[in-house]
């Protein structure tokens, strides 16, 4: 393991070329830093399927859309690359923003379909962002694997559709959600909540954890059951709920009746956070 941080990607391309030459087998998990146990879960699968393990740590600014939270997002990269390198990580890609997006850098991948609904309507352009410097990581190292976290279910789809659309040689893994010990899914965005916030917090997946019960039972009833979820969040304090849905696995599509297999996913506002959480039904 080594605790340096490379910062270009020639420098990273240099390395892994070293790595390729001795046959070893390369696992990428990109990470926008304020490193987790989530995070740290990536890292593990990652390095028990591969001979070395890359992580990126890249606060992506075409991600974050008008009035979202890029200039107040925790940054300590010191902190980041510790946590990663303790978990396994052997080598941590730092790159400035100009090395990503240098001068006249003017291509932006979109995928349709899968970003229509859910957080689509409600972060207008975020998931071009992602789709292009996810793209530019995965060119950058062509690592055999990337792992990334099913917390962030409608991105790990959007990116599995990228990497065969663009006929990017690497598997796409999907990880667990990795939650706190009351429901809560880990995130980074979690200490932005106050004490008081962070009590009802855990709500939002008791109440995600129901619809999935209850649409079993009505399967015909799912708008109803989606509805009164939300405003039952609101009654739990949430300042705002983007959606609570019901959703084909694979297609993302709205399901008006339940089917199999689908998942729950919602996206609230507690204070100033937002929560997005998600759960199969089955």
């Amino acid at each position: 393991m080594t605790d340096s941080i490379i910062r270009s990607v020639a420098d990273l391309r240099e390395i892994v070329a070293g790595w390729r030459q001795e046959g070893k087998r390369v696992g990428l998990v990109p990470t926008m830093g304020a490193i987790h146990a989530g995070h740290l879960s990536l890292v593990s699968i990652a390095a028990k399927n591969c001979d070395k393990v890359i992580a990126s740590v890249f606060v992506n600014p075409t991600q974050f859309g008008k009035n979202e939270d890029l200039d107040a997002y925790p940054v300590d990269e010191a902190k980041d690359v510790r946590n990663l390198t303790d978990a396994g990580t052997d080598l941590v890609f730092c790159p400035g923003k100009e090395e990503i997006y240098p001068n006249g850098f003017s291509t932006v991948i979109s995928v349709s379909g899968l970003t229509a609904g859910l957080c689509g309507p409600f972060r207008p352009g975020h998931f071009d962002g992602v789709a292009t410097v996810v793209s530019k990581l995965l060119l950058q190292c062509l690592p055999d694997i990337a792992v990334f976290g099913e917390k962030d279910y409608q991105q790990l789809l959007v990116i599995r559709q990228l990497v065969s659309d663009l006929n990017i040689p690497v598997e796409i893994v999907g990880a667990p959600i990795i939650r706190e010990d009351d429901g809560l899914a880990m995130s980074s965005r979690n200490r932005y909540l106050s004490p008081d916030e962070r009590r009802v917090a855990p709500e939002f997946n008791r109440v995600l954890t129901d619809v999935a019960a209850l649409i079993k039972a009505k399967p015909d009833e799912c708008q109803n059951i989606c509805r009164n979820a939300r405003e039952e969040l609101l009654e739990l304090g949430f300042a705002s709920v983007d959606y609570v849905s019901v959703c084909d696995i694979e297609t993302l599509e709205l399901l008006k009746t339940y089917r199999h297999p689908a998942r729950v996913f919602g996206a609230a506002y507690l204070g100033a956070s937002r929560l997005i959480d998600n759960l199969p039904v089955d």
